[in-house]
């Protein structure tokens, strides 16, 4: 029995890893968030549309 208690021990825990910074000028910045908004608002309109459209 005393096997069982050394095969299920937890992992020990890892460090977290550093973060890294991106500076980024202002237009690519705009550029990126029009990006996602113009996403956003496809994703928003495919939810509304029937889920299965079968061909004739």
């Amino acid at each position: 029995m005393s096997e069982s208690t050394d095969r299920f021990k937890r992992a020990p825990k890892r460090k977290t890893a550093q973060a890294r910074t991106l500076t980024v000028s202002p237009e690519a910045k705009a550029a990126y968030e029009k990006l996602i908004r113009e996403k956003e608002e496809r994703e928003a309109y495919a939810r509304n549309l029937p889920a299965d459209q079968k061909p004739r």
